[in-house]
């Protein structure tokens, strides 16, 4: 039987339906999906053995929960998922601003009602992506913004004084009873504000403008935090805490095989993108390694952290780099490039807070700093590792590069060149092709040049061959032989 057809609270009662509080509504929901091996929160990645059994244990627990963690660490998205653990719909009182169930109501206007018009009270049905509501917290939020104030304009319309409790106008709070509440960056809220939370944590009690309103509101309370936030901006004050039943840390993805299932589930791609844009397996895995190497950077505020949405954007910036590119020179597919990179610098420099060394370095710097330090770091994974100090009697394997661009001068690779010509520039290093045999045999056709460029960028991390950025592309040069040859 469809429950949503029932319009009267004598009808809902006839039905046998029972009321249960959200918290157990959640937790019911919850051991049924457990039970069934379902998927709860579906989407987040990286969490499955960390973050989600604690936050499966905190709602069994009926806990008012409160998310710590750096930016970007998926916080939001975990209280979103939540609501799918709501029964899909629930009967209120038609007409209540606070949702009021029909068998358990609370407001003055559901109670007067019932008592009016008994079995014959009109019910409607909310359905659960309606009980989601969501507060940033600001230092401008007051007591009545959450939880209400009286209104004179009530008052005088309804013809009532001020001491009768039907002029007050509730605030965000009451009117989100029987939902999911969720207030972003708490320790933002004002003490004084964060004061005004604890009796609707503890005991369900409100007070506004001196009237003691005894109504046991049913909110399930999500909060989220930035670890950061308890020194610059504010802190959550401590018998505020102590009412929130789970703390839970969040934290970054561990692997670059975890952020890019995350990167390309979020990355908001047009379809002629996807379509006509190839980008080889190594290319998602340097561009993941980027936010490695900026959360050990020594020009980056550790503290601040770096959100899983710089990945994101600078995905998006990747292929529209190449996008750009064969939109010029006509082409309908390409292929992701090495040079392609720098047209992410912008996704990086606005993503990361940079400490004093990095700003005298230069945000643009920097953001070339962290795409070398992710070449450096994958280059021994595919090719044999360059020491530092070699034997002056071994042969390095890459001599005879080295030794290719010692009698060729200025080799270059334009940005905008077109496939053809990008092809034709990286075949005349034919010792390139050799080592790619030697080394990668394997290696996909259509990922072939790109892995070629990968040495080229390889050796100029390595300070085997000098490597320069000109206003059309890059400049490839023996270290020593543009030296020698000035000479």
């Amino acid at each position: 039987m469809d429950t949503t057809t029932i319009q009267t609270l004598g009808a809902l009662k006839k039905a046998g339906y029972q009321s249960q509080s959200i918290k157990d509504e959640l937790r019911t929901n919850l051991r049924t999906k457990i039970k069934n091996g379902e998927t709860v929160f579906a989407g987040v990645w990286g969490f499955e053995h960390t973050v989600i059994p604690e936050l499966e244990r905190a709602i069994l627990s009926r806990h008012n929960i409160n998310l710590l963690g750096l930016r970007g660490q998926a916080k939001t998205r975990l209280a979103r998922l939540m609501v799918e653990l709501l029964d899909e719909w629930i009967p209120v009182v038609a007409g209540s601003e606070i949702n009021d169930d029909p068998l358990r109501p609370v407001s003055r206007y559901a109670l007067d009602l019932i008592a009016e018009k008994g079995d014959e009270t009109p019910v409607a049905w909310l359905h659960r992506s309606e009980r989601f509501y969501e507060k940033l917290a600001t230092p401008d939020v007051t007591v009545a913004d959450l939880i209400g104030d009286i209104d004179p304009i009530k008052a005088a319309n309804l013809k009532l004084s001020y001491a009768d409790d039907r002029v007050i106008h509730f605030g965000m709070i009451p009117r989100a009873n029987r939902c999911i509440f969720v207030i972003n960056e708490l320790p933002d809220l004002q003490a004084r504000i964060q004061v005004a939370l604890f009796n609707i944590l503890q005991e369900g009690d409100i007070q506004i403008r001196g009237f003691k309103v005894r109504m046991p509101l049913d909110l399930q309370f999500i909060f989220t935090a930035n670890p950061e936030d308890y020194t610059n901006r504010g802190s959550i004050v401590t018998p505020l805490k102590d009412r929130i039943g789970s703390q839970i840390l969040t934290h970054y993805p561990e692997t670059v095989k975890i952020a890019r299932t995350i990167t390309e589930q979020e990355a908001n791609l047009d379809g002629r993108q996807s379509d006509s844009i190839h980008v080889p397996s190594l290319a998602k895995d340097l561009l993941e390694q980027i936010s490695f190497e900026a959360r050990e950077s020594e020009f980056i505020d550790y503290k601040s952290g770096v959100s899983a949405r710089m990945s994101i954007t600078a995905f998006e910036n990747l292929l529209s780099t190449a996008e750009r590119r064969a939109l010029r020179s006509g082409a309908e597919k390409t292929t992701v490039r090495l040079s392609d990179f720098m047209g992410i610098i912008p996704a990086i420099t606005g993503k990361v807070e940079l400490v004093y060394e990095g700003e005298q370095e230069g945000a643009a710097m920097v953001a070339e700093h962290l795409i070398g330090n992710a070449i450096q770091t994958f280059f021994p994974d595919f090719f044999p590792k360059i020491e530092k100090l070699e034997r002056q009697n071994d042969k390095s394997p890459y001599q005879e590069v080295i030794d290719w661009f010692f009698t060729e001068s200025g080799f270059e690779l334009l940005d905008d060149a077109t496939d053809e010509e990008y092809k034709k520039q990286l075949d005349a290093i034919i010792p390139l092709k050799q080592l790619l045999l030697k080394y990668q045999p394997d290696t996909p056709k259509e990922d072939q040049y790109f892995m070629r460029e990968f040495i080229l960028w390889g050796l100029a991390q390595y300070k085997k061959l000098s490597k320069d950025r000109f206003t059309e592309g890059y400049q490839f040069k023996d270290i020593y032989g543009s030296y020698i040859s000035k000479l």
